[in-house]
Formats: C-alpha cells, structure tokens, sequence
C-alpha cells in the first residue's frame, strides 16, 4: 500500500455539528461533512423537525439554517433514523426539552439495541419517556420543563453524556455529568464553538440551560480516524507500505488507536497538516510505514479512546509477535453486532490463535500472533467495522478471503473500497 489520502469527515463531530446548528442563531456552514447513512440520518431527522438543511453532495458541504433552542416542529409522524445510535440517542437528549410529542424509530439492528442508559436520566431531569420492552426502539418522548440534575455515568459514554448535555440546554439551573473515566469531549468541544454556557472540572462537565446557542459560521469537520484506524492497521501490516494520511481529526479522546500502534511498534508519524483551519477540533497528518508489530495489553481504561477501533486492532494483534490481551470488552457485544462474535467466529477461519476468557467478572480478549493469516469465507455480520476489518485482515493474509457482504459499509464509510483501492 503506498500513496496518500484524505478520508471522509469524522462523523461523530458531524452529527454534533448539524444538531447545534440547527438549534443555534443563524446558518452554520458545515464543510467536509461525510456522507455516510449514519451522518445522512441526521439530516434527515432535522429536515424532519423543521430545520431547512442544504446539502452539496459534490463538495461535501451542509448549510444548515438554525431556529434556535425552541425553533423545531412537531413532526406529522415517526422520525426514522435508520441505524444511527448517536443519531438516536443525542435526538433523544434535544427532543427532552422540545414542547411536543415525537417517536424516534429506528432500523432491524439498532431496534434491537438498548436504550435504557439515555432514558434514566433523561427521565431524572423531566423527560416522559416510553420505549419497547421499557428499552429498546421505538421510542416516544414528549418534552417537558426540564430541571437541571447531577448525574454520575455508571460507564463511560461518550453518547449518554452527550444526550444529557444537550437536555440541559434547556433546563432550568445546571447540569452536571460526572465521567469515571473521560470519554471523547466532541460535545463539549462545539457546545463551546456555539457559546453554550460550559464548565470543565475535573471528572465534571456542566452546562448551564436556558442559553441561545451562537453560530461560530463556518465549520470544517477533520477526517475520520475511526476510518483512518483501517489505513494505518493495513500499512503495519502489509509489506513495503507507506501511507499518508492527510487532515485526521487528533481529539485527545480518541488517540487511543495511535497510542496503541506505537506501543505495538509501529512506525507512525503525526505530522502538522498542511490546511489552514482554525477550528474546535485539533487536526494532523499521519504517515504510517510497514512494521514488525510485538504484543500489547489493552487495559479496561484505556477501552472508551479507541472503543471502535478494536475490531482492526485485533487483526493487528493476530500478526504481531507475543500475546496481546484486550480486557473489559464487553461493550463489544452491544454495537450494530457482536463484534466479539464476529471477529472470534470470522478471525479463527483465518487460522488466528484468538480466545475469549472470563477473569475477575469482565471479558478479556487474548491473541497470540501467528507468522500468517490464511484466506476464507467469512461474514460480516452486517456491521460496518467488522467487515472493513476483514477486507484488511483478507488484504495481509495469503489465499483469497471473501465477504459475504459489504453493504454495512455505507453506514459509516460508503467509498472505503474505491479508496483502499487507490492506494494498493
């Protein structure tokens, strides 16, 4: 693999992105947006609620025309979200404080995924909330007078603070949200780029309600590194590569898939983009060659940083030298799949020494390396970060690999084959 690219804008930013503009002042112009299913949804659930989005699909550019904190319009009907989970579960913090009855329903596989973290404590500031099996999707909210809340994540999650934080917009007093472990501060980031009321301390974040939201105007969205993470795995591990990676979004919450390269051995360079953006977000360039990767221990900490990128990580980890351990990843089982599943079931066809163990009451996986993956038929299990994992693992192992089906790609990355193509 040799060459450079610039990959699609981080959808996480971009759903966070739409959702402020549209509740701030005035049109935001939001630039490089992705225009993956997932970040598409939640355009089309704005457009919905009555916010008027423009969106040049040629050059990846989303005007969004703000009505302010109490500007959304009750829906004639259902909104659908497809398979957005942050789509969903940050709708769900914005519509707790909306004057109107709204059901949010979803696709097969989020229908089938919890919801019950966001709806606790949106019920704690106000919210009346009722969902499927008390849990799962559809879900129907009507809003209320919010009161602000002190509540303290029982896990790490980026999503459920984020529905909290923008549920305080508007409420009454201050809320606040205190993380056990810090977990990716997108939010927090453009809730300040808009001027919200916001507070850092310590393991707290607080935001204080009732606050018109300003728009900053322009906004540029950084690449993907979840995306990047699939470009940077396949230059460790496929012979004479060099990859440059160009405008990679560098949150400090999400380096997590960086900081575990390097401590694996690979020869990895952050370099200062070359883009003139001044933004809420830092930004770089990443150069990644081919390396001779050795073991590593993922602790149980270290999992909100690079949460979705341990699928590659563990294609990684098959093809370096000693045993690597991942602990605490039982969240694996609650995404658009069970990715422990689906990269154990799909990895051990490859010929993989990869396990599964229960120790001290959590989930730990174990890779030993092997000198070489083999080709097979494997499954994508109809998520998007299992299969782009296994076109890696198929691109570093000998023999042909197949895919029964890549469709899931779209969700997040719908031109990954044409890119990874350019490069090979």
């Amino acid at each position: 693999m040799r060459g450079e690219v610039t990959l699609p804008g981080d959808k996480s930013i971009a759903h966070r992105a739409i959702i402020l503009s549209s509740l701030a002042n005035a049109k935001t112009i939001v630039r490089n947006f992705p225009l993956n299913e997932d970040s598409l949804a939640t355009i089309a659930a704005f457009r919905k609620l009555g916010i008027k989005i423009a969106l040049n699909k040629a050059s990846y550019c989303a005007v969004v025309h703000g009505k302010k904190l109490y500007g959304l319009r009750k829906p004639g009907s259902g909104v659908y979200i497809k398979e957005s989970g942050t789509t969903f579960r940050l709708l769900l913090g914005v519509l707790a404080g909306q004057p109107f009855k709204a059901k949010l329903c979803a696709g097969l596989s989020l229908s089938r995924r919890p919801m019950l973290r966001v709806i606790e404590p949106l019920r704690l500031m106000g919210a009346k909330i009722s969902a499927r099996s008390q849990n799962y999707p559809p879900v129907t909210i009507v809003g209320n007078n919010l009161k602000g809340i002190t509540y303290k994540l029982p896990v790490a999650s980026a999503q459920v603070k984020s529905a909290i934080l923008l549920a305080g917009l508007f409420a009454n007093g201050s809320t606040r949200v205190i993380e056990p472990v810090k977990a990716r501060d997108h939010t927090e980031r453009m809730l300040k780029l808009f001027k919200a009321d916001l507070k850092i301390k310590g393991s707290s974040v607080i935001v204080k309600g009732q606050k018109e939201l300003v728009s900053p105007g322009p906004i540029y969205i950084p690449s993907d590194i979840s995306s990047a993470a699939f470009f940077m795995v396949a230059a460790s591990i496929i012979p004479d590569s060099k990859v440059l990676i160009k405008n990679v979004s560098l949150n400090p919450g999400r380096l997590g898939v960086i900081n575990a390269l390097k401590r694996m051995g690979a020869k990895l360079t952050v370099k200062k983009s070359k883009l003139n953006y001044k933004g809420n977000e830092p930004m770089g360039d990443i150069e990644i060659k081919s390396s001779v990767l050795a073991a590593i221990r993922i602790r149980k900490n270290d999992i909100p940083s690079l949460i979705d990128e341990l699928p590659v990580l563990m294609v990684a980890a098959s093809l370096a030298k000693g045993t690597s351990v991942f602990e605490g990843v039982s969240e694996l089982r609650v995404k658009e799949t069970d990715r422990i599943k689906s990269m154990l079931t799909n990895l051990t066809k490859m010929d993989a020494n990869i396990k599964v163990v229960r120790s001290r009451g959590q989930e730990n996986i174990i890779i030993k390396g092997v000198n070489e993956l083999h080709g097979a038929k494997v499954k994508s299990f109809g998520d998007h970060r299992t299969a782009m994992s296994m076109l890696v693992a198929g691109l570093a192992a000998f023999g042909e690999t197949s895919i029964d089906d890549i469709s899931c790609i779209n969700k997040s990355f719908p031109n990954f084959l044409e890119t990874i193509n350019k490069l090979i």
